[in-house]
């Protein structure tokens, strides 16, 4: 139960992340190339000069990537400790030496609590992926 949980938070990141690469990243790493190449015809320049420039033209796709990944770090550090604090709620009411009646009782338990707490991150995932997009489609990087 909970692997089909995991899977299904994973899918639905997967997609997220991937529309928000088709809309706003690729372009992003499009304007970067276009902009490195045209350093690169700069052929009065020297050496150095160059691979300044390069890198500058690279430093907005690098900053919105760190955006993007820092982002989908807190959402996953949400859902853990969300998971971990039913872990720990089973832990205090199972006690030292639970039967096997109980270890089932409450693996249930914990498997309801940890089924709420993807639903509750899933309907979260709108609101994460719009405010990137705003971020991210500002250019304020």
């Amino acid at each position: 139960m909970v692997e089909q949980q995991k899977q299904r938070i994973e899918l639905e990141l997967s997609q997220r992340v991937d529309d928000l690469d088709r809309t706003i990243l690729r372009k992003m790493q499009a304007e970067m190339h276009e902009c490195a190449a045209k350093c690169c015809r700069d052929i009065g320049s020297s050496m150095d000069s160059v691979q300044r420039c390069v890198e500058h033209c690279s430093v907005p796709v690098q900053r919105a990537q760190q955006h993007v990944e820092q982002e989908l770090g807190n959402f996953n550090n949400r859902l853990q400790r969300c998971v971990m604090d039913c872990n720990d709620t089973v832990k205090d009411k199972m006690g030292p030496k639970p039967s096997e009646d109980d270890i089932s009782k409450y693996t249930g338990i914990f498997e309801r609590c940890a089924i709420k707490c993807v639903d509750k991150h899933v309907e979260l995932l709108p609101g994460l992926f719009k405010s990137m997009h705003q971020v991210l489609g500002n250019n304020r990087f």
